[in-house]
Parts: structure tokens; C-alpha cells; sequence
């Protein structure tokens, strides 16, 4: 039996949402593999010692040692674990995450080569990551998608007689959760009937933000908070459009879920979104930012319902690419 450690927040039973430590690990966990993790203190410097504790605690009895490695704060301690990892001689794999990773690779080269170059493997959840790894000269990276369990998620076809917006995502300026409560304001404005709602925790204090916008602009918008990913299933089944309003971005799961429920995205052009979107094919993609683009868009889907159903059945085919029972076979290859 494989032993892996896993490092990275897992912080799900503290108010967070579900990230790659939760729904990769149990996979791994149901594929056999014995997996340990660390760390899921709040306190981020008893998070860091954890983390640095469990690569010493484990170096005699761990096979592979997988990093969730962002662009941010996070950076280091995969830094810091993926060194010492070398000290040890373990085999270190960093699993690429967040659509600014590639900035890091310029501002941090050094600290970059370190933590990329002497990697067992770098695990890339996008095509977009990857073409940026291999562009500033990395080799070592192998493309594994995030997964879902689709037989989980129960496809439904949409009405479209009234704009039902869905917007899922942890409330962080990057996300620019704002401006969905501006494209309500806007369809409001042109007489259309619309509802909003926007599932996710707060993270950086921009919920308050978004509800103070929403009562200053005079706009109805449901925030239930935190919801589990069964919850938001059942939530989505009263909504119509999916709506990613983010300025940076990579291959969000809770899009890939959107179009595997049955609602069509329209999302704007950033990141690796793409990669995972064919614009007027299975998704819609516009311009970042752009309160008219999105208000265009969402008129569209309303006036040419066979083009939405069209899109919305291309996204649920798009979406079986990310099937768990397709994507562990990956993480077997890799790690047996």
C-alpha cells in the first residue's frame, strides 16, 4: 500500500469550502492509497509547523508527498516543505494552483526553479498552467484535471422564461463578486425580471462589500453563505444561468460542476477559463470586468433558447471530461 502525505490547507471543517486536500484525497483514500494530511490548524503559523512536522514526522514511511502549491501567501510553505522534502530525498509532487501561479514564476524565479525544478513530477489541474510552466522552461509537468464524481450530479434542462443567476465562489476581491450584483442592477434597469443568488463564504471581507453594494444599488440578492456541495445541487435547480464574474482564474470546479448540473456559464475571458470553455460552444465567455458584456450575453441566452440548450448539452459532454472514474486512472499511472 502507497503512504502519501498531503500538504495543504484543509480547511473545510473550519468555515471553508471543499478544496483539492478534500475531494483528491479522499479519491486517493478510495483508490487504496493511505493518506495523511496536514494541516488543518486556522492558525496559519501552527498550520506552517504542522506542515514542516509532518514531513519530519513521515519521511521514513512516505512514499510521495503531494504540495498544494498557490501563488500567494501559500507559496512559501510549499517552498519550505518542498526543500526540506529534498533534504530527505522524498519524492515531492506540487499540485498547480490559481490563475496567478504564472506571475509567481517571474517575480520568484529562483525560488521557482527550486520548488519546480527537483519535483518528482508537477501536476498541472489545467491546460492553461501547463502552457505556462512549459513556456518559462519547465519540462517535468503532466496534465491531471480536477475531478468530479458525475454520476453524482443530476442533469437538468432549464427554463428560460425568467434571468435566474447562480454565482458560487468564495466572496474575494480576485472573484470581483461585485460586479454580479451590478449585472442584476443592469438587467433591473431594462425592465427584465431577474433573481441572483451568490453561494460561497467570505474570505477577504468582500461579502460585506457586495451586500452594502447590493442595498445601496436597491437590489434583491440571496446570500446563504457557506453551502455544502450537495446543498448548492439542490440549490442550482432553481436557478438558470451560471455566472463567473472573476478577473483571475484557472479551471474553477464549481464551473466545471455548473455545466455538468445543466447550467450554461458565462464567464469572462480570463485565466484558463479558455481552456475549459469554447466560446458560444459549450459556454459563453466575455470581456473581464464589463457589466455590458455580461448583460449582452445573458439577453442571448434568453431570446435564442435552442442555442442555450445547444450549449448547455455541449457543457455536460465537456464536463464528463472531468470525471473522477477518468481522471484516477491518471493519478494511478502517476503514483503506482
Amino acid at each position: 500500500m502507497k503512504k502519501i502525505l498531503y500538504i495543504g490547507n484543509k480547511l473545510s471543517q473550519k468555515g471553508k469550502t471543499d478544496s483539492t486536500i478534500d475531494t483528491l484525497g479522499k479519491g486517493l483514500e478510495e483508490l487504496g492509497f493511505q493518506v495523511v494530511y496536514a494541516s488543518s490548524y486556522k492558525s496559519i503559523l501552527l498550520r506552517f509547523i504542522d506542515m514542516i512536522w509532518a514531513v519530519f514526522k513521515y519521511r521514513k514511511t512516505t512514499d510521495y508527498v503531494l504540495i498544494d502549491t498557490y501563488s500567494t501567501l501559500n507559496f512559501y510553505y510549499a517552498f519550505a516543505v518542498s526543500q526540506l522534502c529534498r533534504l530527505f530525498h522524498l519524492k515531492y509532487i506540487p499540485i498547480l494552483h490559481g490563475g496567478s501561479l504564472p506571475t509567481r514564476l517571474k517575480t520568484s524565479p529562483k525560488l521557482s526553479k527550486a520548488v519546480f525544478n527537483y519535483s518528482y513530477k508537477n501536476v498541472a489541474p489545467s491546460l492553461y498552467l501547463k502552457s505556462h510552466f512549459e513556456t518559462n522552461g519547465y519540462t517535468n509537468i503532466l496534465f491531471i484535471p480536477n475531478a468530479i464524481a458525475l454520476k453524482t450530479y443530476q442533469f437538468q434542462t432549464k427554463n428560460y422564461d425568467t434571468v435566474k443567476m447562480l454565482w458560487v465562489r468564495s466572496f474575494s476581491v480576485i472573484y470581483n463578486p461585485s460586479l454580479a450584483v451590478k449585472i442584476l442592477k443592469a438587467l433591473k434597469d431594462e425592465n427584465i425580471k431577474a433573481e441572483l443568488c451568490m453561494i460561497g463564504p467570505e474570505k477577504d471581507g468582500s461579502m460585506k462589500t457586495v451586500k452594502s453594494l447590493a442595498q445601496k444599488l436597491q437590489v434583491e440578492v440571496e446570500f446563504p453563505g457557506r453551502l455544502t456541495k450537495k446543498q448548492w445541487h439542490k440549490k442550482a435547480q432553481d436557478f438558470n444561468i451560471f455566472i463567473n464574474t472573476t478577473n483571475i482564474d484557472n479551471t474553477p470546479v464549481s464551473v466545471i460542476e455548473a455545466m455538468a448540473l445543466g447550467l450554461p456559464v458565462i464567464s469572462t475571458h480570463v485565466g484558463g477559463m479558455p481552456f475549459l470553455i469554447k466560446n458560444n460552444i459549450d459556454g459563453v465567455l466575455v470581456k473581464a470586468n464589463s457589466v455590458d458584456a455580461f448583460v449582452l450575453a445573458i439577453k442571448k441566452m434568453m431570446i435564442n433558447k435552442d442555442n442555450t440548450y445547444k450549449i448547455a448539452n455541449n457543457a455536460k459532454r465537456r464536463a464528463e471530461d472531468y470525471d473522477w472514474d477518468k481522471v484516477r486512472l491518471k493519478w494511478c499511472n502517476l503514483l503506482r
